[in-house]
């Protein structure tokens, strides 16, 4: 593949303290939405500012209306190294009968600027600050994904910096891109026990709507198999 695109990914870089500079063989990645405002820039030094510690993932991808532009990759870090992004308790383990491990230091993991679900009302739609979102920014579900039907849409140019990211990844790390529906979008025992592959934040987290299910990006994944 081309590694056009590396050029142009914008280096904002976390100071020592908020990842782990340690490296670890990488087996798995995960797609995340951060429930937030467009800028993965701004995103990345949020998370140098704020007091959650070693909380990050290695890159983000803005959204529509960012400052850096539409699909544009900030990169906090690099993949070799790692960060908590999962929070996946003790219990969930024991609740599938697997033996507890640290994920996150098997795991790439990829914020996708975006609000995640939205209300409508009046025909206008609001996200969980009650921030209206344009609605040519929603995707509707044709099945509600979590209780949900409205969900802020992932734009085209995210969609195809993720490509990006994923076929780099499984080109350098050997990580499989195979789409799973069963394992993508509901609790994983492949996921929880380590197993490499391709997952959401869904596939280790029952109360997480990242990333949600959305049309063009499932069918950009079934293409990379």
């Amino acid at each position: 593949m081309s590694h056009d695109f590396l050029k142009d990914i914008i280096q904002v870089p976390l100071p020592d303290g908020e990842y782990v500079k340690e490296e670890h063989p990488k087996k798995q990645i995960y797609l995340h939405h951060t429930a937030g405002n467009a800028s993965g820039v701004n995103t990345i030094k949020n998370w140098g500012r704020d007091s959650r510690g070693r909380i990050a993932t290695c890159v983000c991808i803005s959204n529509t209306g960012a400052k850096e532009g539409d699909g544009v990759i900030a990169q906090a870090f690099s993949s070799r190294y790692w960060a908590y992004h999962l929070g996946v308790k003790r219990g969930t383990f024991q609740a599938y009968d697997i033996p507890y491990q640290r994920l996150d230091k098997i795991a790439i993991g990829v914020e996708i600027n975006a609000w995640g679900w939205l209300e409508e009302k009046n025909g206008k739609f609001y996200n969980y600050v009650d921030r209206t979102v344009p609605k040519e920014e929603v995707c509707e579900l044709e099945n509600p994904y979590k209780g949900h039907r409205f969900y802020h849409r992932y734009s085209d140019e995210q969609i195809r910096s993720v490509e990006n990211l994923l076929r780099y990844w499984n080109e350098i790390y050997g990580i499989p891109l195979d789409y799973s529906e069963e394992d993508m979008w509901s609790v994983s025992k492949k996921a929880l026990r380590g197993e490499a592959g391709l997952y959401t934040h869904n596939s280790v987290r029952k109360d997480k709507t990242d990333i949600f299910p959305q049309p063009e990006m499932i069918e950009m994944i079934k293409l990379l198999s």
